[in-house]
């Protein structure tokens, strides 16, 4: 790491204000669909490919790594390289799914944050970018993966006094100086193999035998038309397709089928036997989940992988899994629910000045959790740990999977404004730390994917755990 790094704090009202685009976005309207079809167009005219498509020479057999939410630049992120490196030497290439920069993806970040933490991967790295590589117009994520794309021509200011003039007012844009270290920051990762050139905020990239297919949901987790139309075309090719996406389409519990401009979803497209999808993997929640979720006669594994370096979001409020026919018996999530509420016990131990009262051991967290789910144990405890009034107080009152109960009206914030609020403050800074990464093995039979842990600790760096595991055919 750099001999100083600044942390972030989502708890910092400074913080808040420079990341204030999502809001206005949603109060007085997304640009983010115009404003990507200029990138693109910008790119089109500059001799990048009309279909999108990266062609690699990648034989029948390879692996690629893929890592969510990456860009915080301190002990989290840099906890994931030492088991990312050991785990995905021989890898052909990575991508970075969602969220790229933290706080609002400005280029000057992108030294500690990007070129510095992954010096040493040897491969290509391509990138779809998050809601927060958006929060500047995307200027710095266009630079540094679509070969250092020029910026844009301001657009014609928007009439007075209306929706999108109040917007404009208001919106947060990159500072004039930003950029200046960037050409210092690309000497990190200047090896001829290490590059890689990408067409735009979304592509695909034909490797092996399989389509890997990178879409952009901007701000609010949408599609453009003009995206839309691509995705339907480019998902026609014959070959089994992996998407990645910035916003995942099954996540804590729920379908989030991901609306196109103009109609459809992209879940609509994945499900199409015509093509072939055998894995939709997405960013933005910060820790790993599973649904394998049947389709016809096949089976599609939806997964939400963006425990990269980010703050942690929680697995422990995940309420019984029944959605899309997949139940509590298929579905896998990283950290366990357990861990999680550990986790979160002893946070608030600290915050609240209420250690004693808080704090729930491993084994206490994961009976708990287990009583209020109705599920078995999801791992062999030493010693089965005596569940106490004040385990079940702690475990109601952190949101522990979904029962009424008397303390429901006084639960605190770790559902939606936990996510938003409480969450993004939790940031712990010594380990262990509840990271993944996924390895995808491809072989013209099957695609093998396998999320592996990073702990910060010096034995899973050594030797990375694989947290789940699972064989798609691919016949």
């Amino acid at each position: 790491m750099p001999a100083e790094v600044q942390k972030i704090s989502w708890l910092d009202p400074r913080m808040l204000w420079a990341a204030r685009n999502g809001v206005l976005a949603s109060w007085f309207g997304d640009p983010t669909g115009r404003t990507r079809s200029r990138w693109v167009a910008q790119l089109a005219a500059a001799g990048a490919p009309a279909d999108k498509v990266i062609r690699r020479t990648d034989p029948d057999r390879f692996s690629f790594l893929v890592i969510g939410d990456t860009g915080e630049g301190d002990e989290p992120q840099y906890a994931v390289v030492p088991g990312l490196l050991e785990a995905g030497r021989d890898t052909s290439f990575a991508v970075l799914a969602s969220d790229v920069i933290y706080p609002v993806g400005s280029a000057d970040d992108y030294g500690a944050k990007f070129f510095r933490p992954y010096q040493d991967y040897p491969a290509p790295i391509y990138a779809i970018p998050g809601n927060h590589d958006w929060y500047e117009d995307l200027g710095a994520f266009m630079r540094v993966f679509c070969d250092d794309a020029p910026p844009l021509e301001p657009e014609p200011r928007p009439r007075p006094l209306t929706r999108a003039w109040l917007r404009a007012l208001l919106w947060h844009r990159a500072r004039r100086t930003d950029g200046r270290h960037l050409d210092e920051a690309r000497k990190l990762r200047s090896a001829p193999a290490q590059q890689a050139v990408q067409p735009g905020p979304y592509w695909a990239v034909d490797a092996g035998p399989v389509r890997i297919i990178g879409i952009d949901t901007g701000l609010l987790g949408t599609l453009d038309a003009e995206q839309g139309a691509w995705l339907r075309e480019v998902s026609r090719d014959p070959r089994p397709k992996i998407l990645i996406t910035g916003s995942p389409l099954y996540v804590d519990g729920e379908h989030h089928p991901c609306e196109i401009e103009g109609g459809g979803t992209v879940d609509d497209i994945v499900r199409d036997p015509a093509h072939r999808y055998v894995a939709a993997i997405g960013g933005d929640i910060h820790n790993y989940q599973r649904y394998p979720v049947k389709v016809d006669d096949r089976t599609i594994q939806y997964v939400v992988s963006g425990g990269g370096g980010a703050f942690m979001h929680a697995t422990h409020t995940i309420p019984r899994v029944d959605v899309a026919n997949v139940t509590e018996k298929d579905f896998r999530c990283y950290p366990l629910r357990g861990d999680s509420l550990a986790f979160y016990s002893r946070l608030y131990g600290r915050r609240l000045r209420l250690r004693r009262f808080f704090a729930l051991s491993e084994a206490e967290a994961a009976g708990v959790v287990a009583e209020r789910l109705g599920i078995p144990l999801t791992r062999a405890q030493h010693a089965t740990a005596r569940i106490t009034r004040r385990t079940r107080l702690v475990a109601s009152l952190l949101g522990a999977g979904r029962r009424p109960d008397r303390t429901a009206r006084f639960r605190l914030p770790v559902r939606k404004i936990y996510t938003s609020l409480f969450s993004p403050g939790s940031a712990t800074y010594s380990p262990p730390f509840f990271k993944c990464f996924l390895r995808v093995d491809v072989s013209p039979e099957s695609v093998r994917l396998r999320c592996y842990a990073a702990t910060g600790n010096r034995a899973q760096e050594i030797e990375p755990p694989v947290e789940d595991e699972v064989t798609i055919p691919l016949v």
